[in-house]
């Protein structure tokens, strides 16, 4: 027993000696994302540090009760987010396997024969025996292989739960911009309500000026097909509300129906982000964060396929209670078993190289994706921020466009009336100023669209 407590105290000494380099933990490599975010930053006015936007509840951005109210009911019955959850739990218990394999395992074999010697007269007795035998093993984990596994089960983990994080972070923006999406419709079809008063007006006063100043016919005609204009297009935004209304029920799981809403012009959301963010600010996104655990977990790998070079030292004990000892009946004993086996690889047909060749070109693979995958980040918050100021800007030019075509359109009835203007002028001014209203809309649509996509870009919805 002493002689092989001291040979595993040897292979321990030699494995801290020759497994230099071992047992490493994953560190972030670098990559340049600073100041990556906002192109021509002093061109936009609206600005300020909001580098916290991604961390703020869901419930905060999106203040319209309506809305939440739709949320938590997408939350709540959303498949995909079920799904996520499921595989969540599944790794968990992969996660729980791997931690255990740092103990022994241990097996209860119990055995029992009953035994008759027949003679002539049949009178012998049955000889009976029986073991109760329990074994374990334990393989020493001196190079860092299971340790290895376990963390790189601990960022599959990780990655899991980033996946889970990104599906409801989907969910959650689907829904919203859904939502602003029936309100901007619900604004054009105002619009457009107005605009068929508006032009059923003209084409009331050109039936008149026909009648009383011998107006042209041609006034009239066009005059009526501007009205059948306006109406065509409000069967249209008809139809694309009834279509968003049935996309946003399947969002949330229920049977297509019309959905209750608040109005565009009664939303309130954040104004002010910043021109740029970190590399910890753009982790917070769930598939960055999912790119940069897939990429430890192949560290890990590396690491797992450069420790099957080295011995492999395993324990195995056994211990039985016993009552066939040496062929004596029933005396009641122990039996002890102890031993301790070290394995090295030496040649295995090239397999222990080719296995470390595989796992350093996947890692280098997953350094790739990581790496572009916080690119691609910086570049969607970009955007989003781009759009935002973008539609800000320009919607305050458009509101004074429509101060002025609605003063344009009164105009030119006033002088239409007293003959100093044509018909084909009062058309015209119509005709701009309700796109110039529909435009406006579309673009405050745009901005909070914008607002929707920065929270997503940054990895919110996780609370």
């Amino acid at each position: 027993m002493n002689k092989i407590i001291r040979n595993i105290c040897v292979v321990a000494l030699t494995a801290s000696l020759t497994g230099c380099g071992l047992y490493q933990k994953y560190e972030r490599p670098e990559v340049k994302v600073e100041n990556n975010v906002m192109r021509d930053a002093n061109l936009y006015a609206n600005t300020t540090d909001s580098t916290g936007f991604g961390d703020v509840a869901w419930r905060e951005v999106f203040t319209d009760p309506q809305l939440q109210k739709l949320i938590e009911q997408g939350l709540e019955n959303n498949v995909d987010i079920f799904s996520a959850a499921a595989n969540v739990k599944k790794v968990e218990a992969a996660l729980e396997c791997s931690r255990l394999a740092f103990l022994p395992s241990v097996a209860f074999t119990p055995q029992g024969t009953l035994s008759k010697v027949l003679t002539g007269d049949y009178k012998s007795d049955w000889s009976k025996s029986y073991m109760l035998p329990v074994s374990a093993s334990w393989t020493v984990d001196l190079f860092g292989t299971i340790l290895s596994q376990k963390r790189g089960a601990e960022m599959q983990l990780e990655m899991t739960k980033d996946y889970e994080h990104l599906t409801r972070s989907k969910v959650i923006c689907g829904i919203a911009n859904c939502y602003y999406t029936l309100l901007m419709l619900d604004r054009q079809m105002e619009i457009l309500n107005d605009m068929e008063t508006l032009t059923s007006d003209t084409y009331d006063m050109m039936k008149l000026q026909k009648d009383l100043r011998g107006a042209r016919e041609t006034a009239v005609v066009s005059a009526e097909a501007s009205m059948l204009g306006v109406k065509s297009q409000k069967i249209e935004m008809q139809r694309q509300i009834l279509s968003v209304e049935n996309s946003l029920s399947l969002l949330i799981g229920q049977n297509a129906q019309k959905i209750a809403r608040g109005r565009l012009e009664d939303q309130r959301l954040p104004e002010k982000f910043s021109t740029g963010c970190s590399i910890n600010l753009l982790a917070n996104r769930p598939d960055v964060h999912a790119a940069e655990m897939n990429m430890a977990n192949c560290f890990y790998a590396v690491e797992t396929a450069r420790s099957r070079f080295y011995p492999q030292l395993t324990i195995t004990a056994t211990g039985a209670y016993t009552n066939d000892l040496g062929q004596v009946v029933n005396p009641g004993q122990w039996l002890a078993n102890f031993v301790a086996g070290l394995v090295q690889p030496i040649f295995q047909n090239g397999k222990l190289k080719a296995g470390l060749k595989v796992a350093q070109l996947e890692y280098e693979v997953a350094e790739k994706e990581w790496e572009h995958s916080v690119l691609n980040a910086g570049a969607e918050v970009s955007n989003a921020l781009v759009e935002y100021n973008s539609a800000m800007m320009k919607g305050e030019v458009e509101r004074q466009q429509v101060e002025a075509l609605t003063k344009s359109v009164d105009y030119t009835k006033e002088l239409f009336q007293m003959g100093s203007s044509s018909y084909l002028e009062v058309l015209q001014a119509q005709s701009q100023l309700l796109n110039a209203r529909i435009s406006q809309v579309t673009d405050d649509f745009n901005k909070m669209q914008a607002v929707v996509n920065l929270y997503s870009a940054l990895g919110g919805g996780r609370k």
